[in-house]
């Protein structure tokens, strides 16, 4: 599969972005999803996975309550809707996925194969 993000940009804080992800082929809803984002000068790390239906989804901390995954199957999409953004948010993006349904270890970005390029995302304080 291949994998395309888009919809970063740079706001305020406390404002909010939708992130989206096109993927390509014909088998999307058999790939469990994550968003990653790597802050400048730091390590990738995990924001959020989902999985084969849409039904579960998994958040870390940093973003709990605020961020929210969600898939299209329909449309071969996955989304990332980020309110209340804090500057601490400030990163590259990352859609990820990897095949099959397991959830273990969602947010171990080694599990995931299939990686998008990133979309910035700045958030100003």
């Amino acid at each position: 599969v291949q994998l395309q993000a888009f919809g970063g940009g740079s706001v305020q804080a406390g404002g909010s972005l939708r992130l989206s992800c096109a993927v390509s082929g014909r088998t999307f809803n058999s790939y469990f999803m994550g968003w990653f984002r790597q802050p400048p000068g730091k390590e990738r790390e995990f924001v959020a996975a989902v999985s084969l239906s849409g039904d579960s989804t998994y958040y870390s901390d940093s973003v709990k309550g605020r961020f929210t995954i969600s898939r299209d199957n329909a449309k071969n999409m996955v989304y990332l809707q980020m309110n209340s953004l804090k500057p601490e948010d400030t990163a590259a993006y990352y859609c990820a996925a990897r095949p099959g349904g397991n959830k273990f270890r969602a947010s171990y970005t080694d599990l995931y194969p299939n990686w998008g390029q990133g979309t910035e995302v700045t958030v100003s304080s």
